[in-house]
């Protein structure tokens, strides 16, 4: 699929990058017991962690909230969604398994501390633009909620914005139906390529290794 990066987005964040990865004959189920267990043990590690720290003293978290800041977006009012797992952590309310693919989105974005979002492509009429939304524009996200998508980063594809570091719309949502997907790693813009590669790429083979398929990934913006 074709996908690219908005001249105005790079003039904002020169250094901004995208690991994409596309999946290809996946099978979407119910977690294996090995993802179950790492993610409820890596969130309980996270609850320590932030015993005695701010979630924003966190490099990503933070990183990520200046992002927002450089497009004109209130991170205060608008928490970047790897932000959001990690203030749910910090509470306690930890995040129960729901299914394969959103486990694992889940927990590569509490490991890195970055967002996330994937979404079914069989769902998508390419190409896709990443860009900074317009005034006006907004979906109804996984949320449950109408978004407003001004000044917030959005993929957006012939139909319209469908997928943000904010929070996705409800219209292209991985489901164990999905047998193809897209993955877009929203990587801190100070990461090198080297790093941004080698995280994509552990990425895809965690993903296959539970899933199956074929992947193969890029990294937009370099």
């Amino acid at each position: 699929m074709e996908i690219q990066l908005s001249s105005s987005l790079i003039e904002k964040i020169p250094n901004f990058k995208v690991g994409v990865i596309e999946y290809e004959n996946i099978t979407v189920g119910n977690s294996p017991q090995m993802v179950k267990g790492r993610l409820q043990l890596f969130q309980e590690s996270i609850y320590f962690e932030l015993e005695n720290k701010n979630v924003t003293d966190l490099p990503g978290i933070q990183e990520w909230r200046s992002v927002f800041k450089m497009t004109g977006k209130d991170p205060n009012r608008y928490r970047h969604s790897a932000e959001a797992l990690y203030r749910r952590v910090q509470k306690q309310n930890y995040l129960s398994p729901v299914q394969s693919a959103i486990d694992l989105n889940n927990f590569f974005s509490l490991e890195y501390q970055v967002p996330i979002g994937i979404y079914d492509q069989e769902k998508l009429e390419g190409p896709v633009t990443i860009r900074i939304g317009a005034a006006g524009e907004e979906y109804r996200g996984l949320n449950g909620r109408m978004n407003s998508l001004e000044n917030l980063i959005v993929s957006v594809d012939q139909q319209g914005p469908f997928g943000s570091p904010f929070v996705d719309s409800d219209r292209t949502p991985v489901t164990v139906e999905t047998k193809q997907a897209v993955q877009m790693i929203y990587i801190r813009p100070s990461m090198d390529v080297v790093n941004a590669k080698q995280l994509t790429e552990s990425l895809m083979n965690m993903f296959i290794q539970v899933h199956g398929g074929d992947a193969s990934y890029r990294i937009l913006g370099c």
